[in-house]
């Protein structure tokens, strides 16, 4: 599989991430194709990472091995029935979704074809090679997990779910999550800026903090998270008073509330699309 072709239908942020990071990995800028119709953003691709661009989604699957179908998931069936006009045969092809909310059987029946479909649930840090992509196939044999494990993994780090079921939990726990954390920093921010730091250096010192206690658990993650926690609170002391008014006010309780909600109406979407 290490030269095969691979197609990105849509190049949009995500796939402009993943392509940039296969290139800083190795891959060869000849065995990629990007399509898109903004004729701006396909120069742009071009211009960055001297892929092969086109707007013609035809030729490029017809060319390629895999082909990721990165479209808004509402684009997807009017993307797919265009395969079926031009009778594609995508029946030695690896289909990759990183759309969400379609479901294997949804998208294969989009297809009308018989093919091997592989879903993906990259997150936005994969714009900046820091992402995590969680991925789900049964159709798929070791070499072609294997390549795909490497695409995805030139944006940060990949897991590779048993269920498909747990796609929607992996969008709980790392697609979504980045906004959680966002929220958790505006909201320091904005009661810095309160205190009477200006703004330039209440976001700076919200951002390096955040920085610095996640590397913190990087590089000391044998360490439990919540020990983590444990060593920065002293019994009485200022940081205490901190964490025990979080929990007074149900903090933990409306994190996992949170992402109860996000599971729910992930499974609502794969009902309606």
């Amino acid at each position: 599989m290490s030269n095969k072709t691979i197609a990105f239908i849509g190049t949009g942020n995500m796939s402009y991430a993943i392509i940039g990071g296969m290139l800083k990995n190795g891959f060869a800028a000849q065995d990629i194709i990007a399509t898109n119709r903004n004729p701006e953003k396909l120069a742009k691709v071009s211009a960055d990472f001297g892929v092969k661009t086109t707007s013609d989604n035809i030729s490029a699957i017809d060319a390629a091995d895999i082909i990721v179908l990165s479209v808004k998931p509402q684009m997807m069936a009017d993307l797919c029935a265009t395969f079926e006009q031009h009778k594609l045969d995508l029946s030695n092809k690896v289909i990759v979704s990183v759309a969400a909310g379609i479901t294997v059987s949804r998208l294969k029946e989009m297809l009308n074809n018989e093919t091997k479909v592989v879903r993906c649930m990259p997150n936005t840090p994969s714009l900046v090679g820091l992402g995590v992509s969680g991925l789900f196939s049964q159709d798929i044999n070791i070499d072609e997990q294997t390549f795909i494990d490497k695409v995805f993994s030139a944006t940060g780090v990949t897991t590779w779910l048993s269920e498909e079921s747990q796609i929607n939990d992996i969008i709980a726990v790392t697609g979504s999550s980045p906004a959680y954390f966002f929220l958790f920093m505006q909201s320091i921010e904005e009661k810095a800026k309160a205190l009477g730091f200006d703004e330039q250096t209440a976001r700076q010192l919200v951002q390096q903090t955040a920085l610095g206690a996640a590397q913190m658990a990087v590089s000391q993650s044998e360490i439990s998270l919540e020990l983590l926690r444990a060593n920065v609170t002293s019994k009485g002391g200022t940081t205490h008073a901190a964490i025990e008014f979080m929990k007074s006010n149900q903090l933990p309780e409306t994190i996992a509330g949170a992402m109860d909600a996000c599971i729910a109406r992930a499974q609502e979407m794969e009902k309606q699309i």
